[in-house]
């Protein structure tokens, strides 16, 4: 088991350098952004972990709402300033409870979401997008939540909505590819 595991992480890792080593190949595979959700992979080994359903403190949650009419008038860098504040405000809440969490089923857990979050992170903030940076804000007001389960939900609800709505609309650079 051990070693299937290892060899499973090792074709993960490979995929996400290579996915950094070019950001576009992460846009244009939809199989390689499919991969790279463990969403269902987390939530099946929270089962195991059930000391985990509760956090010790609150989380903020990423900001998933998608409004398609205000969505499609954002630019691409907005779109993506917005994914990253999110990415961003998630990934420091899971750190925090990590680095307090007693239980080492809980800690391997969330260090592989926090893993994940950074992943996405480091993608889709080195796609190469034209225009100026924008100064990073949310475009919700953060719920919190001390439920794992339900920071999962609302982490997929983010990778799949906000990040995919994105990823597609930069789809017409896949052809140059």
């Amino acid at each position: 088991m051990a070693l299937s595991s290892l060899l499973l992480l090792w074709m993960v890792a490979c995929k996400v350098w290579d996915t950094e080593a070019k950001p576009i190949a992460f846009v244009c595979n939809r199989a390689a952004r499919r991969a790279l959700n463990i969403v269902a992979e987390l939530e099946g080994a929270l089962s195991v972990c059930a000391d985990l359903m509760t956090l010790s403190s609150p989380v903020l949650l990423p900001c998933t709402g998608l409004h398609a009419a205000t969505w499609g008038e954002k630019s691409e860098l907005e779109k993506r300033e917005d994914i990253v504040v999110s990415l961003k405000l998630l990934s420091e809440n899971i750190r925090t409870i990590r680095n307090s969490t007693q239980s080492e089923c809980g800690t391997l857990l969330l260090q592989r979401l926090e893993n994940n979050i950074r992943n996405y992170l480091l993608i889709i903030t080195n796609l190469q997008l034209n225009g100026s940076v924008l100064p990073p804000s949310l475009s919700c007001v953060p719920q919190s939540t001390q439920s794992l389960r339900r920071v999962l939900e609302s982490y997929n609800q983010l990778i799949t909505g906000k990040l995919e709505s994105f990823t597609l609309t930069l789809g017409d650079r896949c052809t140059s590819q």
